[in-house]
């Protein structure tokens, strides 16, 4: 096979030879590489390489090999070098300026053995391209790898590292090329253009995470470094942990379950990055917990809880362990339920890692320790918002030990363990606690009433609402000792809220024309109904006391409508009464010529004037005989009106 020629060097094999007539007469060794090289063109550039030929003056070898070790960059970088030193025109790149710099100074090709020498161009092209350029920065960090000690010696990698962090904080539009402007320098295609030339490249959207995926290539050594000096120049914490979670979510595979997966968005190098660091998970790990700022957050939670099953998965240090436990417990009342599930990978028996979750529980009782020290709390603690974190807490752990308790595996001192932990003033309602121990019991058939005896202990029976109370007291799992506590404790629940009811009730009702101040009447209302709230502020009792205050109100209302009603029928009576007697005594003429002082006709008289008005041989005595009748009577009744008149 012909050797391959680069540029007036040729590789034959495993070694590299310069195309030249004269024979070599130094062999340097780099990585195992051989480069078959003359004395004279290196001497002139390296003073390493001089120096190293002048201590072996008085040694005659024609042939003088050297081997170079740890030389930053390795056979390509010395390669680059060699053929500066033969003339032989280089290109300095983004990925190639940080491992040529540390070789020059490796090398010592500084002006004092030539003009213009390697590590002054490299110093150069540094500060005037890389330095001001978001890409540029980028991919000379992506490539320093090999070189990350000399670099760090020479301050390149800090420069670097504070150029890409000043970047951060920059509106994107203000670097790189071409500078995304406004108005006139956009295409009606929306397209940008640079000095009216149509470039192609779409205005990207200025979005605070717009550099998450460009450093999401470095090494973990390098990306440690750039977060630390983020957090020396004061970056927001919040884009600090974002980051942080993006690079763990693409070099942890384990989180990609748990965690939402970020949306595919045009990034700005994403065109031109290399492949995604080689990491070692379990070092990762332990390194991005060290970088995680103190942060609260829902999301961050989550992530945190993720990160804590992955560390278990891979068998980090406990020192991280306890860490992210910690972390965790501070803001335990942000987590969920499927967060805190997690396996158990331990030798242990049990589904769940439930020693994790009570560790994190006493985490957060640590950070919370000023709220237990009130004991029993008071109504206006209970409904502080100090006591929010809590009471959310508590129905976490509720809902937690309602999913773990179906294990068969889980002893019941653990389930009393993990009840017991936070104090009882975070549970207004032992709803959550008496679901549980019913899985666990219908779970561990084979328990004794014993032992189920000893876990109901957990159970405050005065804190159960009137659905849980119905349902324990037919509970055929539940010994029947609890039965009849839940039992006691329903009825007197029951005649202590409805007499506090009551007495309220009677205090609201209570007439004002009694000799009662209304300052008295309210002072006698709030001291009943504080009296009656810390009874019945409870959700199930609370409804009976106010359906059996609507029914009392209903049933005095109704009360006094009946009342009045037969009082209206009573007046009624008695005024039909009143028209009935009227009525009857104006029909009567004997009692209206009494009322007048006169006398009644006799009937004979009557009779005899029909009988002769009757018995006339008139030929039509039908027509004559009312009329006869009709004067007499008129004529008769004249003495009766002449005697009226005299008497008025």
């Amino acid at each position: 096979m012909a050797p391959a020629k680069l540029s007036g060097f040729c590789k034959q094999g495993n070694d590299w030879l310069y195309n030249a007539r004269l024979p070599s007469d130094i062999t340097i060794i780099v990585d195992g590489v051989k480069f078959h090289l003359h004395k004279f063109p290196l001497m002139s550039k390296c003073g390493k390489i001089a120096c190293m030929l002048e201590e072996i003056q008085s040694i005659h070898d024609r042939t003088f090999t050297t081997k170079l070790e740890e030389f930053p960059g390795g056979s390509d970088t010395f390669l680059f070098a060699a053929k500066f030193c033969y003339g032989i025109q280089v290109e300095f790149t983004a990925r190639n300026i940080i491992t040529v710099y540390c070789a020059a100074d490796y090398l010592e090709m500084t002006d004092e053995y030539g003009e213009d020498n390697l590590l002054l161009k490299a110093e150069s092209f540094f500060h005037k391209n890389v330095l001001h350029n978001w890409k540029d920065c980028v991919l000379a960090l992506q490539s320093c790898e090999s070189c990350m000690p000399r670099a760090e010696k020479l301050h390149i990698l800090q420069k670097c590292l504070n150029a890409v962090s000043t970047m951060v904080c920059t509106d994107p539009s203000l670097f790189g090329w071409p500078m995304m402007m406004y108005g006139s320098l956009q295409s009606p295609g929306g397209s940008i253009l640079w000095n009216g030339i149509n470039t192609g490249a779409k205005i990207r959207s200025a979005e605070s995470d717009w550099w998450f995926e460009d450093i999401s290539y470095f090494s973990v050594g390098v990306f440690e470094r750039l977060i630390k000096t983020m957090k020396a120049r004061g970056i927001r914490s919040e884009y600090l942990a974002g980051v942080v979670m993006y690079y763990a979510r693409k070099y942890l595979p384990g989180l990609g379950r748990w965690q939402s997966r970020p949306s595919s968005k045009a990034r700005t190098v994403a065109s031109f990055s290399s492949t995604p660091a080689a990491v070692d998970q379990r070092d990762l790990l332990e390194n991005i917990e060290k970088l995680l700022p103190e942060k609260k957050g829902k999301s961050f939670c989550r992530f945190l809880l993720g990160l804590l099953r992955v560390a278990s998965i891979l068998g980090v240090n406990q020192t991280c362990l306890d860490s992210l436990e910690r972390r965790i417990g501070m803001q335990l009342e942000l987590a969920s339920l499927d967060g805190l599930l997690i396996p158990s990978f331990s030798n242990s028996d049990t589904l769940y890692d439930t020693d994790c979750v009570e560790r994190i529980i006493h985490h957060f009782m640590s950070s919370e320790s000023g709220l237990t020290l009130f004991s029993p709390p008071s109504l206006d603690l209970l409904s502080s918002p100090s006591f929010e974190p809590l009471r959310k807490v508590a129905r976490l752990i509720d809902n937690y030990l309602a999913e773990v308790a179906s294990d068969v595996n889980l002893k019941p001192g653990k389930i009393r363990s993990l009840a017991e932990v936070l104090p009882d003033s975070s549970r207004t309602l032992h709803d959550g606690l008496y679901r549980a121990l019913d899985i666990y019991f219908k779970a561990h058939p084979w328990l004794s009433d014993r032992e189920k005896e000893v876990l109901c202990n957990i159970i405050d029976y005065g804190k159960l609402s009137i659905d849980a109370c119905a349902h324990a007291s037919q509970n055929k799992r539940l010994p029947l000792r609890v039965v009849l506590q839940v039992l006691f404790f329903e009825q007197l629940h029951l005649r202590t809220a409805l007499a506090g009811c009551l007495n309220v009730l009677e205090a609201e009702s209570a007439p004002t024309g009694q000799g009662i101040a209304p300052t008295e009447i309210a002072g006698n209302v709030t001291a009943t109904g504080e009296t009656g709230q810390r009874i019945v502020r409870r959700d199930g009792w609370v409804t009976i006391v106010r359906e059996n205050q609507v029914l009392k109100v209903d049933m005095e209302r109704m009360r006094s409508r009946v009342g009045e009603l037969e009082d209206e029928v009573s007046k009624i009576k008695r005024e039909m009464k009143k028209v009935k007697k009227s009525r009857s005594s104006l029909s009567s003429p004997c009692i209206v010529a009494g009322k007048f002082g006169c006398k009644p006709l006799s009937k004979s008289s009557d009779s005899q004037t029909d009988v002769v008005g009757s018995t006339g041989p008139t030929p039509r005595p039908s027509f004559e005989h009312p009329r006869s009748s009709h004067h007499s009577r008129h004529r008769k009744s004249l003495p009766l009106f002449r005697d009226l008149t005299h008497g008025s």
